[in-house]
């Protein structure tokens, strides 16, 4: 091969690789330019993910630990909170939902449902969520250890109205007859796992 064909070849070459990095370079920006970033927040109603994850800072209460039946069935006293990922009344409650695990989690059955997640039926058994769901979220449900429902409100019920429903489910003083309750860690340290 001649040396004039050869540089020729190699000028062709160049001239190939530099229009494919620009076309390249091109394609990079013009996708750079066209991503719309995600404008979900807690002041819409636009999916952005767990509202537990996200918004309260708890992804051990989703999924639920146990059913509502088996709750129930166990004379567990139940917190049953029903909410949508999408929704902005249900992301502003969600640390809510977490302070009632905060402090009742231990003693009680929290059982956050999705509304979504709520299989459609004509009719529904008193252990299942549809039972309770009265077509709002945020919505909360609490059973006493007998399953007798001793709260059940739409909208954003305040923690202190479902502490003293609590407080009454388990025989304690009432919040102004009482000390304060303490908060318990989620990731609690024991001295005598390090021994």
């Amino acid at each position: 091969m001649n040396s004039k064909k050869f540089l020729f070849l190699q000028k062709q070459i160049a001239d190939w690789r530099r229009l494919v990095s620009k076309c390249l370079l091109l394609l990079a920006c013009l996708l750079v330019i066209s991503v719309q970033p995600a404008f979900a927040g807690i002041d819409d109603d636009v999916y952005d993910g767990n509202i537990f994850v996200i918004y309260a800072g708890n992804g051990s209460l989703v999924p639920p630990k146990e059913s509502l039946a088996k709750a129930l069935a166990d004379n567990k006293p139940v917190f049953l909170a029903f909410y949508v990922d999408d929704s902005t009344d249900c992301k502003k409650y969600a640390i809510s939902i977490s302070q009632v695990q905060e402090f009742y989690g231990r003693a009680a059955e929290i059982i956050p449902i999705d509304v979504d997640s709520i299989p459609v039926k004509q009719t529904y058994e008193p252990t299942e969520a549809g039972y309770y769901y009265s077509g709002a979220v945020p919505q909360v449900v609490v059973f006493d250890q007998a399953g007798k429902v001793v709260l059940n409100k739409q909208g954003q019920v305040p923690y202190e109205e479902i502490d003293d429903k609590f407080r009454e489910v388990f025989d304690l003083l009432p919040r102004t007859e009482s000390v304060q309750l303490q908060r318990r860690s989620f990731n609690e340290f024991s001295s005598e796992l390090a021994e």
